[in-house]
């Protein structure tokens, strides 16, 4: 996969994609709001298996105590972790539609360098155009068409 102007290139196909609301930096910040450049490989699948099927075999179902660490204090700093979790998290089985696919990246993990930046997903976008808080988004149709072609270590290329 590799991020171009046009989008996110995987298989011979362009799919429009939305990235960070600053772009792309090769100093990625935690909270920076920016897509960081480099070479990502693919690590982990996530699903919600109340709204969808099983994407690829490999992907594993998201469920109510889900969470994802952004407290760059804490020891699960990037992991994902459960509920009960008192330090900042996100939940990963939200309201919205956009994490009903998440495919994890290998930014800063699986040893996360404090305030590098928490995970890096590609998942939903909220609309075309809207950009991330760092996380590369399409929409449902196109990211439910190339998840059950990636593979574990697939490299994401953020030029």
């Amino acid at each position: 996969m590799v991020l171009t102007p046009m989008g996110l290139r995987f298989q011979g196909k362009t799919y429009p994609c939305t990235i960070g609301k600053t772009g792309i930096t090769s100093r990625k910040k935690e909270g920076d709001g920016a897509t960081p450049r480099g070479v990502h490989r693919i690590v982990g699948m996530l699903y919600r298996p109340d709204r969808i099927a099983r994407p690829a075999q490999w992907a594993k179902p998201i469920g109510p105590p889900d969470l994802w660490s952004d407290d760059s204090r804490d020891e699960d700093y990037n992991m994902m972790v459960r509920a009960p979790y008192a330090p900042s998290h996100e939940k990963l089985r939200r309201g919205d539609l956009l994490y009903d696919l998440v495919i994890l990246t290998d930014w800063n993990w699986p040893y996360a360098v404090k305030g590098r930046g928490s995970a890096i997903f590609i998942h939903q976008y909220r609309r075309p155009g809207y950009p991330t808080e760092g996380c590369i988004a399409m929409s449902r149709s196109h990211l439910r068409r190339i998840a059950p072609n990636i593979k574990y270590c697939t490299r994401l290329i953020v030029p």
